[in-house]
């Protein structure tokens, strides 16, 4: 609705508005090429009313009294904007330029996080690698790193989801445990979390937070900000979920000063791409806003997303051969429907209370208290004293069993009989076709407990087979304070301060007993000794906490300063930081192998500092030069500082705060017809602490003990990341445009740090907890996780009519697998009976057996399409996008080396087989994928 000022209304407020300025508030919409936007709707969230852009772009408020408001600027194929400004009592007309939409990256395909991509854990260092940050499209660069290459495990600048920042309100969404976000909390709320309220690159200065390296969102959840409508939108896909409804409704600002937004929605699938993949997950949002005046209101916010999602299995080259690329290990038949053993059941709802103050003209205060709470959930198979139920543990693949054959339709194996070829044939083929032996053989594991009942006495036993699941609960309260304030026209200061206190509860819980009576609480490594020696003998049962059972504690204070200064040709921005933390383990189990097991440890505390700064030459109006550049300090996470908190108080060695340091320098052009980005950087990470936990199996020829968790410890290792960046867009015409970006890395890690390892058979063999096996040889080797290169150019045409159609083309490099360290050291060749080399043992040898491998550089096509209509107030839209489109199956997206063969006459041995046993553990792209969407708005 466009306001209109009569006289009639005119002389109607005049008493009203009499004591007060009447200030105008005008400003011009136009696209990225500097083109009128005509018809774009301004909500402003202190009103009940919109107003309308005419044929010129142009629009203005009338009648605005001093005050802090905030605009969001709406049109159907562009992102829309949120624009906040104050009006004081001495303007009568208030001028805010042109404000530029930029072409929505949401209407060329929809980034959907695989979430479920870090549900396992599987051993390696490197899980399969889940997307960062979702960019709103600032950049050609960021907007193509996010929607195009990000879609296949892409990381700018090879940054992972730790060096992240996640704010809502000022809340951190990074976890304790190991920083990490987790994109699950909220995910399925896209409405409420599409369009950031600040959204910062790399280690560009922010006002919110002093950030990492990887860029800060901040998300504003007031309720008024939102625009007043109701959403309704379906989703069919074939990644991560099949289907996807979501409902969003905003009241905007009502008379009486209440604002109200509520979204929910479901996402779905009984069997995804990959085998036995089935996932439920709901979400909910709510903000609830009074104000009291145009200086004060408080906001209050709830939100989370309850999630139950069936995970999919790392597997060796060999599985995939036998099987294909949708084969998951996870899963078997039971009742004629799949049951998944790895189950991630998680649900941490969040609640917010914010405060916002106005303070004189001129500042601004708004604190936020916040609490989370719930639990996170993931299930596996356990077992006790009998065989691997894992389908392709390595003595059950046909590898192991036929050793030194071909699979069928191969080359064939050296003095090879027909006969024994076609018995080798006739095993993968019931590989292949009889689930008994590729899957879980749920019926056998029921029938060996059922069996397993009793003894010969007749006397109860424990169960063999187990479905356990490990459970973290946090509980973590937030206070964030943040103030800004005008000191000049040119200059802004901004203060924010954030305490945050977490306990998390961690323990193991039975969660399935398999047709047995009870399980026993018993240690397998350590002659079946009690894991918890004050409860000796005791009967676990379902619901009940068995193994382990700890809590972990953390206080944080952080305080951080910016301050920014506008020039006619410079803009200066300067923040600094300074935290304290104090962290420590509480044990609830006493463990017999570990003195230290149960009660509190000592405190570990950390102090961080850090200093960013960003500097902007502007050439003209057009073209800038940007320089930006951080020093800091950061604390190890919780799974830094406790190697094995599982089971003992005991402090990693050697674990440090990380020094980082990062510089980029950028050129960027903002032209009508060309717009481009040309970028360096250079990162250095020093005395980081890593630790791969993972599973290995303590066997001998006889018998097969289970599974141990093995902690493996790189201390003290250096990193450095280097490179170009390169994004250019080109108006080919008014509607048709081309993009191109280039990202050119070197990761690399940079010295040979210690490797330490942790587990309790070495505490039963060796008598201490912590092995050392001296350096790793591991300089100049690669960082894993992301292509280290990568490059796209697409096509983009859209119409006047509102429908677009795009295409690009991606091409990836430089993928590597991450690396078991231990196989690094001079154990793998060191004879520990003699001390010298193994007999044969040659450099040659060494670096074949140590080299990293790399993967084959990959292509990829991607395409989008969509169609907007309007309907007086009423608007819907449909999308849909492909990648993939060419159904590349060998594009490796993450893998791992097993740590098991740390023996140069074994190690050589696997190597020289057709399939090792032990051979990296892989995670394949899915193959081509969709998403279809349709909304309707009104």
């Amino acid at each position: 609705m466009i306001k209109k000022l009569s006289l009639i209304s005119l002389f109607t407020l005049l008493p009203a508005s009499f004591y007060f300025a009447q200030t105008t508030v005008y400003a011009y919409v136009k696209d990225a090429a500097g083109k009128p936007v005509e018809n774009a709707e301004i909500d402003l969230a202190q009103s009940g009313n919109d107003v309308t852009a005419d044929k010129i772009g142009y629009f203005q408020f009338v009648d605005m009294q001093p005050g802090r408001y905030l605009i969001t600027v709406f049109k159907p194929s562009f992102e829309p904007k949120i624009v906040e400004f104050e009006v004081s009592a001495d303007e009568k007309r208030k001028d805010l330029g042109v404000i530029s939409l930029n072409p929505s990256p949401t209407d060329a395909g929809v980034l959907v996080i695989d979430d479920s991509a870090a549900d396992n854990d599987e051993g390696g260092s490197s899980m399969q690698p889940t997307i960062g940050l979702l960019s709103s499209g600032r950049d050609v660069f960021q907007s193509v790193t996010a929607f195009e290459l990000g879609a296949y495990w892409f990381r700018p600048r090879g940054v992972e989801n730790r060096y992240e920042d996640i704010l809502f309100n000022g809340v951190s969404m990074s976890k304790n445990d190991d920083g990490r976000v987790d994109f699950s909390n909220w995910g399925g709320l896209n409405d409420v979390t599409r369009y950031p309220f600040e959204n910062v690159d790399n280690i560009t200065p922010s006002e919110y937070t002093f950030g990492n390296l990887g860029g800060v969102v901040y998300y504003n959840t007031r309720a008024s900000s939102y625009r007043k409508q109701t959403s309704l939108a379906y989703s069919f896909t074939n990644r991560s979920y099949f289907h996807r409804a979501m409902a969003t409704y905003s009241s905007g600002l009502t008379k009486n000063g209440w604002a109200f937004t509520f979204s929910g929605s479901r996402r779905w699938a009984d069997d995804g791409v990959i085998d036995g993949t089935y996932q439920d997950s709901y979400a909910y949002f709510a903000a609830i806003e009074k104000q009291f005046s145009s200086r004060h209101a408080i906001n209050f916010t709830a939100f989370g997303a309850p999630t139950y999602r069936a995970s999919n299995s790392p597997n060796t080259q060999e599985t995939y051969d036998l099987m294909g690329k949708n084969y998951n290990s996870y899963w078997g038949w039971q009742d004629g429907e799949k049951r998944n053993s790895r189950i991630r059941r998680v649900f941490e709802p969040v609640f917010m209370l914010t405060d916002y103050l106005k303070l004189g003209e001129n500042s601004n205060w708004t604190n936020t208290i916040s609490y989370q709470f719930g639990r996170d959930g993931r299930s596996r198979l356990d077992w006790f004293h009998a065989a691997d139920p894992n389908p392709t543990y390595y003595r059950k693949l046909p590898g192991y069993m036929y050793s030194g054959f071909q699979l069928p339709n191969s080359d064939g194996g050296e003095n090879i009989t027909d006969a024994e070829q076609a018995q080798f044939n006739d095993y993968v083929n019931q590989w292949q076709t009889n689930p008994l032996i590729s899957q879980i053989d749920w019926n056998s594991l029921y029938s060996a407990n059922i069996l397993n009942r009793y003894d010969m006495n007749g006397n109860e036993q424990g169960a063999v087979y187990t479905i356990v699941e490990d459970v973290n609960k946090d509980k973590t309260l937030n206070f964030a304070s943040h103030f800004d304030t005008k000191l000049a026209s040119n200059w802004k200061l901004n203060l924010n301060f954030n305490y945050q206190n977490l306990k998390s509860d961690n323990f193991r819980e039975l969660k399935d007993l398999l047709g047995a009576l009870y399980a026993n609480d018993l240690n397998a490594f350590n002659n079946d000794a009690p894991n918890d020696a004050d409860n000796p003998g005791r009967r676990v049962m379902e619901g009940d906490r068995t193994q382990y059972s700890y809590d972990l504690l953390r206080n944080t204070y952080a305080l951080n300063a910016s301050t920014e200064v506008d020039f006619p040709k410079w803009n200066v921005m300067a923040s600094v930081f300074s935290s304290y933390s104090e962290s420590q383990r509480e044990g609830k189990f006493r463990n017999p192998l570990y003195a230290d097991s149960k009660g509190k440890s000592d405190i570990y505390d950390a102090f961080d500092a850090g200093i960013k700064g960003r500097v902007t030459y502007k050439i003209d109006g057009r073209n800038f030069i940007v320089y930006n550049g951080a020093l800091f300090s950061l604390a190890p996470t919780l799974n830094e500082i406790f190697i094995n908190p599982r089971a003992t108080n005991l402090i990693t060695p050697g674990v440090e705060n990380q020094i980082i340091n990062s510089n980029d320098l950028s050129y960027i052009l903002r032209g009508q017809i060309l717009k481009l980005r040309l970028g360096a950087y250079h990162t250095t990470m020093n005395n980081a602490t890593e630790i791969s936990r993972y599973y290995v199996d303590i066997s001998s020829e006889t018998a097969d003990q289970g599974n141990a968790l093995v902690a493996e410890v790189l201390s003290g290792i250096n990193k450095t990341y280097k490179g170009l960046e390169l994004g250019a867009e080109v108006k080919i015409t008014p509607t048709l445009s081309a993009n191109a970006v280039a990202s050119y890395g070197d990761y690399r890690i940079t010295n040979n740090p210690t490797v330490y390892t942790t587990d309790d058979d070495s505490v039963e063999r060796l008598g201490s907890p912590v092995r050392e096996w001296g350096t790793a040889q591991l300089k100049d080797y690669k960082v894993a996780g992301t292509p280290q290169k990568a490059y796209s150019f697409g096509l983009r045409y859209n119409s006047t009519k509102f429908w677009w159609l795009g295409a690009s083309a991606n091409y990836l490099q430089d993928q590597f697998l991450d690396f078991s360290a231990l196989n690094k050291t001079a154990a793998l060749y060191t004879d520990p009976v003699t001390g010298d080399n193994y007999p044969g043992v040659t450099p040659e040898q060494i670096a074949r057996l140590t080299a990293q491998q790399k993967f084959e550089d990959q292509f990829m096509l991607n395409a989008n399409a969509g169609k907007t209509f309007v309907y007086g107030k009423y608007r819907m839209g449909v999308s849909v996008s492909v990648n993939n489109i060419l159904n590349n199956r060998d594009y490796v997206t993450g893998g791992f080396e097993q740590g098991r063969n740390v023996n140069f006459p074994e190690s050589l041995a696997d190597a020289n087989r057709t399939y090792s046993y032990f051979g990296p553990k892989l995670w394949y792209d899915r193959g081509r994928t969709f998403f279809a969407n349709v909304y309707l708005r009104f």
